[in-house]
C-alpha cells in the first residue's frame, strides 16, 4: 500500500490575534493560549471535532528545531497519550511564527523507550520532493539527536527540557 504525498504542512502563528493559519488546508484556528517564552512559543488550540481530545498544547522550541504537541483528553479519567515531538523548521519576526513540519518525529510515552513517528509519510515526502534534501537531513539530524539525548534521561521529557533548560511542567495542565 503506497502512502499519499501530502503538500508540505505550513502553519503561521500571529501572536497579536492569537490566531492559527494552517497555510496548506486554508484553515484559520483561534488559539486559547498563545504566549512568547524565552525557549519560544506555547500555544493550546481547542479541537471540537475530535469527540476524544478537548485541546492539543503545543510548544514551538525554534532553536532545537522541535515541536512539543500532547492531546489533551477530555475526560479527567482517560488515559493520556504520547507527547510527539516533531522536527521543524521555524521562524519569527515578533509577530508572527512560521512553521514548517518535516515530517519525522518521535512519539515519547514517558517512562519507556521513544518511538519514531510518521516514518512513511516522510519517505514519500523526500522520494516525492516535497521535501528536498536539506530539509530532510534537518529532520534526521534533529530527530537523532534528540532521542539520543532523551535516552541519557530514560525518555524522561521533564528531565531532558531541564537540560534545555525549560523548566515549565510538561504535560501542561
Amino acid at each position: 500500500m503506497a502512502t499519499a504525498i501530502t503538500p508540505q504542512l505550513i502553519d503561521i502563528v500571529d501572536t497579536f490575534t492569537s490566531s492559527r493559519s494552517y497555510v496548506s488546508t486554508g484553515t484559520t484556528r483561534r488559539l486559547r493560549t498563545c504566549q512568547v517564552e524565552r525557549w519560544g512559543l506555547r500555544t493550546e488550540c481547542p479541537t471540537p471535532e475530535d469527540p476524544f481530545y478537548d485541546a492539543e498544547v503545543t510548544w514551538l522550541l525554534p532553536e532545537l528545531n522541535l515541536r512539543l504537541t500532547h492531546q489533551r483528553p477530555r475526560s479527567r479519567h482517560a488515559k493520556a497519550g504520547p507527547s510527539v515531538l516533531t522536527a521543524v523548521r521555524a521562524t519569527s519576526d515578533g509577530r508572527y511564527w512560521r512553521t514548517t513540519d518535516l515530517l519525522l518525529g518521535l512519539a515519547a510515552p514517558g517512562g519507556t523507550s521513544a518511538r519514531l513517528v510518521r516514518c512513511e509519510e516522510f519517505a514519500a515526502a523526500v522520494a516525492g520532493r516535497v521535501l528536498l534534501a536539506g530539509e530532510a537531513d534537518l529532520a534526521l539530524c534533529t530527530v537523532h539527536k534528540t532521542l539520543e539525548e532523551l535516552s541519557r534521561f530514560r525518555h524522561d521529557l521533564g528531565g531532558w527540557l531541564a537540560y534545555k533548560h525549560i523548566f515549565d511542567v510538561w504535560p501542561p495542565y
